[in-house]
């Protein structure tokens, strides 16, 4: 029997559910309301109606894969678990005063996002170390105990360790969490030498803070999901994604559930690189828009781009420095509250703003007919006639028109406009709050939108794919099949990964390279420790080396790639020997590895800011280390999923394929003065070889892709839709 596996991204929408055989490529797919209650209620609903539709039988599923925003979510609404922390005597409001920046200067009443420990719960207790690491004052282990004793009484349910200096030496954090371990043995405790070792006291404190704030909600989840799908008869393995857009056993992920804070969105960059690859393309933008937020990442050479931190629960959306910084490795993307079910409401000033505020999918939009009155992007989508209201979700969900209407007319009535005005004006304004979005998320990063092709994902990705490439400039969109669920398809060919950093401070100039290279051997081997229960399942593991560095006396570092190892001339059994292949073995030579350290930093600092320091040293502050085992193969048929060719009717002058007869409504184009007649095609019954003009709408069960009269689509070889927008095309 060939194996199976079963992808699950929860939005905060729909929950979506992807099999996959990786003999042959079949794929099948269901999508569900999110049952935010209790979100496993959704998945189990998904895999019995997908068991049960596809006749697949349980035991032929070897791996579940799973993707979520529930950690991101507690954060935001502040329903984690009862969090203590435990830290240096004198330093107990290291979380409060932050690093003393404003978010916005010349806001007179502005607020810091609040840390997630009270002040009566932030203990200082005895004990120092220095920045070498080396013992000043002992810890006293009866003041811990009588510590923590007191704050149990007060109801904590999770306990944050982070004391001085614990990134230059654990041993301190470590006795302590030994001695609360043998009083206190079913207290959750988070180190922070466990979950971020490196420098700057507030934001490694955050990043523990909020670890030890989701754990035991994070450890609930994952018991009750692993037992609800063991209760359908899934007994293969559970993995996870990561916030770097990589898979871990749930073990990990108990351990460390920080990792798992941007999960979701990083499914939908892995689905797009992915995507994007089978017809060569790129570099791209990946665009992924569900029923409550959008995301939009670059990729390059088969990549997205890579953050080695980011701010959660903000205060101001894209004011930097208004959230809980957060210390991990994560893809690096933009997120905007703009998705299906985002509220469409009056300001202070009666204009029109759209979300971030969100109708989810309790009571969800107003044409869902499940109790929601407030007008959103789907109601007005529906009343432009980009939606089909009898094949939404597959027809699953059939949409009311007439509730759309009167949710939107009462806006428009507000503002002086008929219905139709508004929600294209709604319509109008959400691809103006990606597009603003994307054009500084792209530029920030030094990149050009007018060089990249944007792939089009999510329910709302396709719907409004034509609206945000034309207005940052894109010339050409990707819309693969299946769009509706790529997020849960992305965490099928995600690979397996793990990052593990810590802060050394080495100069590679003058500094022994044997400290260098046992450094990085300490890292990858802990990082492969992390592997063992998933990799024999993915390809051969493949470590990758980093570091942030900066030239002596620079306050602020950048990440640089690194060669590959050893950096000493000693090839000894070291966890890494043999797992890169490209390894060099040819005699050492300690001058030319020192100036190949050199100018990697060099040489990335030159391309960041065009140019560097006349004679100063380079310093190498945090050392990274990255292991990858690629996903398991997939039969070729994957790439042209649901997709068959029935006869092609003849085609009119210029060389364009149609189907014959298709059918048509009338669709809202401002262009074009309002609404004309459309042809609108189901994308499983489109020929090989298809390709037309716009305007135009393709159905699928996940999404309807909507072109507007500037734009050409063809259909590739790959199953993928090609875009092309007027001008653009040779």
């Amino acid at each position: 029997m060939s194996p199976w596996s079963i992808g699950i991204d929860i939005g905060g929408t729909f929950t979506d559910v992807v099999a996959l055989d990786h003999a042959d490529g079949r794929q099948h797919s269901v999508k569900v309301l999110t049952t935010h209650a209790d979100p496993t209620r959704g998945i189990v609903a998904a895999v019995e109606d997908l068991i049960r539709s596809t006749g697949l039988q349980a035991a032929r599923v070897t791996r579940v894969v799973h993707a979520t925003t529930l950690f991101t979510n507690a954060l935001i609404e502040r329903r984690g678990a009862a969090t203590a922390l435990l830290t240096n005597r004198g330093f107990e409001d290291v979380l409060e005063v932050g690093n003393e920046r404003k978010y916005d200067l010349y806001d007179l009443s502005i607020e810091r996002a609040p840390p997630l420990v009270p002040a009566n719960w932030r203990k200082g207790i005895a004990g120092r170390l220095d920045a070498r690491g080396e013992e000043i004052e002992p810890i006293d282990p009866n003041e811990v105990v009588s510590v923590v004793d007191s704050l149990l009484d007060q109801g904590i349910e999770s306990l944050a360790v982070g004391l001085l200096h614990a990134w230059a030496s654990d041993r301190h954090e470590r006795e302590l969490a030994r001695r609360i371990n043998r009083v206190f043995p079913h207290l959750p405790i988070t180190l922070s030498c466990d979950i971020a070792p490196v420098i700057r006291e507030y934001e490694r404190l955050s990043t523990t803070v909020a670890s030890a704030y989701i754990k035991p909600l994070a450890a609930r989840y994952l018991d009750t999901l692993e037992a609800r799908l063991q209760a359908l008869g899934l007994r293969g393995k559970v993995l996870m994604m990561l916030s770097n857009g990589g898979l871990t056993h749930l073990s990990e992920a108990r351990a460390r559930p920080i990792e798992l804070l941007e999960s979701g969105p990083a499914a939908g960059a892995i689905a797009a690189a992915e995507l994007g690859a089978r017809d060569g393309l790129g570099p791209l933008l990946a665009f992924d828009m569900g029923g409550t937020t959008a995301k939009l990442s670059l990729v390059e050479s088969g990549q997205p781009f890579i953050a080695y931190g980011f701010e959660a629960a903000r205060r101001k959306r894209f004011a930097e420095g208004s959230g809980l910084p957060i210390r991990i490795t994560t893809v690096d993307l933009i997120e905007i509250g703009a998705g299906g079910g985002s509220v469409a409401h009056l300001d202070p000033m009666r204009l029109m703003k759209v979300g971030p505020e969100s109708a989810g999918s309790d009571p969800g939009p107003a044409c869902y007919a499940l109790g929601g009155e407030a007008p959103t992007v789907t109601d007005a989508n529906l009343l432009l006639g980009y939606l089909n209201p009898d094949y939404f979700a597959a027809g699953s969900l059939p949409l009311d028109r007439s509730r759309a209407h009167d949710a939107i007319a009462v806006l428009g009535q507000a503002l002086g406009l008929s219905p139709v005005e508004a929600a294209w004006g709604i319509h109008d304004i959400v691809a103006e709050n990606m597009a603003s979005a994307a054009r500084v998320h792209i530029a920030e990063r030094g990149r050009n939108p007018a060089d990249h092709v944007l792939v089009c994902t999510g329910g709302g990705g396709p719907l409004h794919g034509y609206r945000v490439a034309q207005k940052i400039g894109v010339r050409r969109l990707v819309c693969p099949p299946d769009a509706g669920v790529a997020s849960a398809m992305g965490l099928l060919v995600a690979p397996a990964r793990i990052d593990r950093a810590r802060t050394v401070s080495l100069r590679p100039e003058t500094d022994p390279l044997d400290k260098l290279e046992s450094s990085f051997a300490e890292l990858a081997a802990d990082a492969l420790a992390a592997l063992a229960d998933a990799q024999h399942d993915f390809g051969p593991v493949r470590l990758h080396r980093q570091a942030d560095g900066r030239f002596v006396g620079q306050a602020f570092h950048l990440t640089v790639d690194l060669p590959d190892g050893p950096y000493d001339g000693r090839v000894a059994a070291r966890g890494e020997q043999g797992l890169n292949p490209a390894h060099d073995a040819s005699p050492f030579d300690e001058a030319a590895m020192r100036a190949r350290l050199h100018e990697a930093f060099v040489s990335g600092y030159q391309r960041k800011f065009g140019r560097t320091p006349p004679s100063v040293a380079v310093e190498l502050v945090t050392l990274r280390v990255s292991a990858r085992a690629p996903a398991p193969p997939v039969g070729p048929s994957s790439q042209a999923s649901g997709h068959r060719s029935p006869p092609v009717s003849s085609a009119p002058s210029g060389g364009v394929s149609r189907l014959a007869a298709p059918d048509s409504r009338p669709v809202y184009f401002p262009e074009l003065g309002g609404f004309v007649d459309t042809p609108v095609l189901r994308r499983a019954d489109l020929p090989d070889g298809f390709q037309s003009p716009g305007p135009l709408l393709i159905e699928d069960a996940g999404s309807t892709l909507v072109l507007g009269p500037q734009a050409h689509v063809m259909l590739s070889a790959s199953g993928n839709l090609i875009i092309d927008l007027e001008g653009s095309r040779p």
